[in-house]
């Protein structure tokens, strides 16, 4: 299985914590999930031997905590599995989360694989950057893979800063040959490269974050310096293959959110430093509210956002995006029922050349323990020259069932 992290120093910590006789007096929560997936793709990929219609997987998630008496210390295991049926690079395994935390009066300290999640903006997160995305699980990097690191926060009267030091730098994961949703050559993580100086993957990386409430306004200002998530995918001509590069950066990013009745304005924005420029880029818009639009109390917001990238686009400077000129147009919908039936839909359109890709989620529980959950992406109107002409015939409609325990 590929990207596997089970073995490495934060976990076994983690697991010896567990072990210990203290843990015994400790309060424990044991969980988890398995589910089944079925993706269905409308046509032929556009690459030869890539797969044909149906996708299924398995999908398996544990969750244990424990917690001490005097609720000063945590410790949390979060393992995920996927096998595929028919993509062998999205089989895998991760361990999501691993880690052992102190809290005290005024600071916190973790130790270990976590996620951490930066941003307010619905279509992209620009700020969001401590964690690597796991892309065979989806293109839309929201699912990410545990980060080796240390943690530490402290929150104040004056607002809360928390400092990151991250030793290890965890590659992004690819489709397969057989896989959909990939570039038109395969990239292969063997020919990863960094930038000179860097010893592999194991340099370490920091970041800062500062954030606090000021009235009706949630503020984020963030700072990195490290290897950049994004890699330069640079064509391999001896091989036929693409070659990841992960260039060192420094990022400042800001998040604002103002909140006002039924109004939420949202902005995220980054000025990137690279070996080869600097950029800068912004996703903003706005979300409205409609409360009680049905006799059973249903809400419906609507969302507007617009996203601008100023890097270049030669692939041999900088990785290459969608969201650089693109305005993003959805709908959120929660029935607000016993069964918590939502639905969120929306569709991302490229000012310059009208290529849109759209999406549709929704979710309904069933019973104490089941939930079903459907998805749809779609790619409509591809320009030859827009990035997303190599998913053009990758629409699809995913299913999901899983059961919690």
């Amino acid at each position: 299985m590929t990207n596997s992290v089970l073995s490495k120093t934060p976990i076994v910590a983690a697991l010896l914590a567990l072990s210990s006789p203290a843990a015994t007096a400790g309060e424990w929560d044991v969980s988890g999930s398995v589910g089944t997936e079925l993706r269905t793709f409308f046509e032929k990929g556009t690459q030869p031997g890539q797969l044909d219609t149906f996708q299924p997987s398995l999908l398996l998630e544990g969750d244990v905590r424990w917690q001490s008496d005097n609720r000063q210390w945590d410790v949390v295991l979060v393992p995920y599995a996927r096998l595929d049926g028919k993509d062998g690079q999205r089989t895998h395994a991760d361990m999501r989360e691993a880690y052992v935390r102190w809290t005290g009066d005024e600071w916190t300290v973790r130790a270990g694989l976590a996620k951490i999640f930066w941003g307010v903006t619905e279509s992209r997160h620009l700020v969001d950057i401590i964690n690597q995305s796991d892309s065979v699980e989806d293109i839309d990097d929201e699912d990410k893979l545990g980060q080796p690191m240390v943690e530490v926060s402290t929150i104040r009267d004056w607002g809360q800063l928390t400092a990151y030091v991250m030793p290890r730098f965890r590659k992004r994961t690819f489709a397969g040959a057989d896989g959909r949703l990939r570039a038109p050559f395969l990239v292969e993580n063997d020919l990863t490269r960094f930038d000179e100086g860097r010893d592999d993957d194991e340099d370490v990386d920091f970041a800062l974050r500062y954030s606090h409430y000021f009235g009706d306004w949630d503020v984020g200002l963030s700072f990195f310096r490290g290897a950049d998530r994004e890699p330069r995918l640079v064509f391999d001509g001896t091989r036929g293959l693409l070659a990841p590069y992960y260039d060192d950066i420094t990022q400042v990013g800001v998040d604002l959110q103002y909140t006002k009745e039924a109004w939420l304005w949202k902005f995220e924005g980054i000025v990137r430093d690279t070996p080869f420029q600097t950029f800068a880029a912004a996703v903003g818009g706005v979300e409205y509210t409609f409360y009680g639009v049905t006799d059973a109390g249903a809400d419906l917001g609507v969302l507007v956002e617009f996203q601008y990238d100023g890097r270049s686009s030669d692939p041999l400077l900088a990785p290459q995006t969608i969201a650089d000129n693109d305005i993003f147009i959805g709908t959120r919908l929660a029935l607000n029922d016993a069964e918590d039936t939502d639905f969120l839909g929306g569709i991302v359109v490229d000012v310059e050349d009208g290529s849109m890709s759209g999406l549709v989620e929704s979710s309904r529980r069933f019973g104490a323990n089941w939930v079903g959950e459907i998805e749809g992406r779609f790619f409509m109107n591809t320009d030859a020259d827009n990035l997303l002409y190599g998913f053009r015939r990758d629409s699809h409609v995913m299913l999901r069932l899983t059961r919690y325990f």
